[in-house]
């Protein structure tokens, strides 16, 4: 049986290329912890925890992901056998919440074991896919003509869809601007729970736009608010904020909430739990597609791993790694070419990390 016999944590932060505004706040770095895993072999795995650092996306931060992984997730595991890594969420599930460093934990051990037996994590997780359709999410810009020139510079790159975050005051005017001058892109908007039912008129003035889908207009909560929209308008809706468990993921279908999940490792607490979210989705005729949060180059190839699955139809956040920092933490770095992103055919991520980077980077460090 796999056993971990040592576990490092690295808190690291990288500046981005380009600041990114949503709907609650504005970022111009990424700190993130990283998970390294090693067992009694000398084999390790890396897993990454790619929580915010304030809580407007979800109430889990980096400081609260490194007090959980400190005092619940590193000792339990560190004394745990396990057959496969589908087995380690129940270590600690009765741990309520804490998806975020849940996911990061378990995604090292995803890693471990399939480099241990030289499978491709894709192809351990049961992807199909040699390469996944990429496509990109622009923040809020200070100008209609600043946001077209971010949508005409990644158009051109060949990227499959272009997601547009978008807030009150900043809606529906820039989102009919870039339609009339790209009428054939691909397109969606993401408000981040921005909003509210008075403001439905924003959503049936944006039905018209022939977007893809409008992503999480509502609070997390506001199920049934969704679903209401939802029986309105054409354009489907799509739940991020509001799926963080499967019983969610009922509860929405049973309402028709939506009709589209965005399926997020880090949100749903890790890949297992993801791949659940898949299956049961697809099979309740979802359509799904694989979200990031800005992840580094380990979490980021997790993703591509996750979105090689067959239900994964429609374009995913797995946009190249240069597109946010301009040195990443693996090799070789994550790339698109044509808006597509190859799947790795080697062991476990199929990149490797470079540890004197991660190590010199770390302005906080855990090792047990």
């Amino acid at each position: 049986m796999p056993r971990v016999s040592k576990f490092e944590a690295f808190q690291v932060s990288l500046p981005l290329v380009r600041a990114f505004q949503t709907s609650s706040h504005r970022k111009a770095h990424l700190e993130h912890i990283l998970i390294r895993v090693e067992d009694g072999d000398g084999a390790v795995g890396w897993g990454e925890i790619a929580s915010p650092s304030d809580p407007y996306y979800s109430a889990e931060t980096v400081d609260d992901c490194r007090l959980m992984i400190e005092g619940y997730l590193a000792p339990v595991l560190l004394e745990a056998e396990w057959e496969h890594p589908g087995d380690v969420g129940e270590f600690w599930a009765r741990i309520r919440g804490h998806n975020f460093a849940k996911a990061g934990v378990e995604m090292a051990c995803w890693d471990l074991w399939s480099r241990s037996a030289g499978l491709p994590l894709a192809r351990a997780l049961g992807g199909t896919r040699t390469a996944i359709a990429a496509g990109v999410s622009l923040g809020i810009e200070p100008t209609v003509a600043d946001l077209l020139a971010q949508v005409d510079r990644y158009a051109n790159e060949g990227y499959r869809r272009i997601k547009l975050k978008i807030a009150p005051g900043w809606d529906v005017e820039p989102v009919r601007a870039v339609r009339a001058a790209r009428p054939d892109l691909p397109l969606h908007v993401d408000a981040n729970g921005a909003y509210t039912e008075d403001e439905r008129a924003v959503f049936t003035a944006l039905d018209d736009c022939g977007l893809t889908m409008i992503e999480q207009p509502y609070a997390p909560g506001a199920l049934a608010a969704h679903a209401r929209l939802q029986a309105r308008i054409v354009t489907p809706l799509c739940l991020d904020e509001s799926v963080d468990d499967l019983d969610q993921l009922d509860t929405a279908i049973t309402l028709g909430a939506a009709r589209i999940l965005n399926i997020k490792v880090s949100r749903m607490g890790g890949l297992a739990a993801a791949r659940a979210a898949h299956d049961r989705a697809v099979t309740a005729g979802w359509q799904v597609w694989c979200g990031g949060m800005h992840e580094f180059g380990v979490g980021r190839a997790a993703n591509v791993a996750i979105a090689a699955l067959p239900g994964f139809t429609l374009p995913s956040d797995v946009s190249g790694s240069d597109k946010y920092y301009e040195r990443d933490v693996v090799e070789p770095p994550i790339r698109a070419a044509d808006g597509l992103v190859p799947v790795p055919s080697g062991p476990g991520l199929g990149h490797e990390v470079d540890e004197d980077l991660v190590r010199g980077l770390a302005s906080a460090v855990l090792a047990r």
